[in-house]
């Protein structure tokens, strides 16, 4: 069990003052939410337009490193930060400085060869599941036990009571298939912290941070990552 941070994902530049979008802002952050209690961070690097772009990963992972020595990093591969599968491929293909593991969802058709890639590559794959169709996509991929875990994500469903039978349905899925993978549960915006309780309670590891949303447990807005991944911290530590 483990609180990872997402600093910034695909949030635009004014969707909270610190959201940190260049290489220093970023690598400055990472050291902040590390030193919060984040075991982990899952990045998305963004060119100097601000823009996300795979084309970013050498420089921003080599900057957290620089920051955050010996911590666990990660990026996505989201199909809509390059715009085109080809150009996916091929930005991850030119990775010199590789990250220690790579999100990749199970909704976009490409999947299976960024999958293959990755893994050519030796990144570690966190495979993201945001529905039960997601999950059995997964379970029929050839050497689907070959990823780090599973990532529940619920971005897209703010009503809890959906996002939870969303969820369940996902673990229904992965336990008629046998899947021995390590879980990680989040929400997004309204559900951000119904989702880390809810995976303390399951013995998942879960996520926090601006990409996923910039309310504190209690409706204020936090000052920043760090915040967020204190108040996460603080659930897995003292809520029963």
């Amino acid at each position: 069990m483990i609180v990872q941070a997402c600093i910034n994902g695909a949030r635009p530049i004014d969707y909270h003052p610190q959201l940190p979008v260049t290489v220093e802002a970023i690598a400055r952050d990472a050291a902040a939410v590390v030193a919060a209690g984040a075991a982990e961070l899952h990045i998305h690097p963004r060119a100097v337009d601000g823009k996300e772009s795979l084309g970013a990963v050498d420089e921003t992972i080599a900057a957290v490193r620089g920051s955050c020595p010996g911590s666990f990093l990660g990026v996505s591969t989201g199909a809509w930060i390059e715009g085109d599968a080809h150009r996916t491929l091929e930005a991850i293909r030119c990775w010199s400085v590789l990250p220690d593991y790579a999100s990749v969802n199970l909704s976009e058709d490409d999947a299976p060869a960024v999958m293959a890639l990755l893994r050519d590559k030796g990144v570690g794959i966190e495979v993201g599941l945001a529905s039960v169709a997601d999950a059995e996509r997964y379970i029929g991929l050839e050497a689907h036990e070959r990823v780090l875990r599973i990532l529940i994500e619920l971005d897209n469903e703010q009503d809890l009571r959906g996002a939870f039978d969303v969820a369940e349905g996902i673990v229904g899925t992965l336990q008629r298939g046998n899947v021995q993978r390590s879980v990680l549960m989040h929400g997004f915006d309204a559900t951000v912290w119904p989702f880390v309780r809810l995976a303390k309670e399951r013995r998942y590891s879960t996520r926090v941070g601006l990409e996923d949303g910039k309310l504190l447990p209690s409706g204020m807005i936090a000052a920043n990552n760090a915040e967020l991944v204190a108040a996460a911290v603080e659930i897995f530590r003292s809520e029963s």
